[in-house]
């Protein structure tokens, strides 16, 4: 799962991101508002760890700003005040969950897979990368419609833009484990999906990470 944690107090992001790390998580960080706003609406994380009071924007304004724009993106909310005003605004701008400060890393792990464990909210059944934006019921990349294994690699990479995916990853998630260890399963769909991209124009393209898997990165 991919993290985005926002937080101005950098030794305690640093430690967070760590101890995070060492539980499984990919951990993006911010460190003020605005920061962690231009990170928040790239839908790209699998939840959003916001600290309330940050620098050029609260928690509260990234929050609110995220659900104005329709971005579902689970998000826990942390403060070092425990009173239940606090708690009940953060909630009521859309929050999922509540985290006061200060708090053990175990308990916020066990919080983010609570979460993740929820059915998705479907709203905006899309996601984007620069001038790429896939439509996840029609299974179509920028009006092109494809194949069912073409469309769940590309899912996959799009979640997760300019991170690795690994082989093993995308053979369990596409196939399950009727083609696991079979390297040129992916590969032929790849070749299919960068002739894709190239025919789009596109801005991305899928970049092989020897021995690992694959990104989706800038052109």
């Amino acid at each position: 799962m991919r993290i985005l944690y926002v937080e101005d107090e950098k030794f305690l992001a640093d430690a967070v991101k760590h101890n995070l790390e060492k539980a499984g998580f990919d951990v993006d960080l911010a460190y003020d508002g605005e920061e962690g706003l231009e990170a928040a609406v790239k839908e790209i994380y699998d939840c959003v760890v916001l600290d309330i009071m940050l620098p050029k924007l609260s928690g509260i304004d990234i929050l609110e700003r995220m659900r104005e724009k329709k971005i579902t993106t689970p998000v826990i909310m942390l403060s070092a005040l425990s009173e239940v005003e606090d708690k009940v605004r953060g909630l009521n701008s859309g929050a999922d969950d509540y985290l006061a400060k200060p708090f053990k890393t175990a308990e916020l792990v066990a919080r983010i897979n609570a979460l993740a464990r929820r059915p998705a909210k479907v709203q905006d059944r899309k996601i984007s990368f620069l001038n790429l934006e896939y439509n996840i019921d029609e299974r179509e990349l920028n009006g092109v419609r494809m194949t069912t294994k073409e469309a769940d690699i590309m899912y996959e990479l799009l979640k997760t833009p300019e991170k690795v995916v690994k082989k093993e990853y995308l053979l369990s998630k596409v196939w399950g484990g009727e083609a696991y260890g079979e390297d040129n399963y992916i590969e032929v769909y790849v070749s299919r999906l960068r002739k894709l991209l190239k025919t789009l124009h596109s801005e991305a393209k899928i970049m092989t990470i020897r021995g690992f898997g694959y990104k989706l990165v800038k052109e």
